[in-house]
């Protein structure tokens, strides 16, 4: 019994991870017949995507680093100064 969950788990896993992965990134098979290999051969099928198929590396290697947040008024010393003045 808990192995038909396990192997059910798997199943779900992989076929989200198909489906989420970048259609260029995915290596040897297209993603539908990636798909189609995680539901017919649920346990082969399961353990060949994650080995060969999964795309591998940084997701996107040339996003920019985040901006900084903007800061709020009374953490910018050049606002408090204002206030300060008038």
């Amino acid at each position: 019994m808990i192995l038909v969950i396990l192997l059910a788990l798997l199943v779900i896993y992989c076929l989200v991870e198909v489906a989420q992965a970048d259609a260029a990134r995915v290596r040897l098979m297209p993603k539908w017949l990636w798909a189609a290999a995680v539901i017919c051969f649920p346990g082969i099928g399961g353990v060949a995507w994650l080995i060969f198929g999964r795309p591998v590396g940084p997701v996107h290697p040339t996003t920019p680093p985040p901006t900084p947040r903007p800061k709020g008024p009374d953490d910018d010393p050049e606002f408090l100064r204002k206030l300060g003045r008038k």
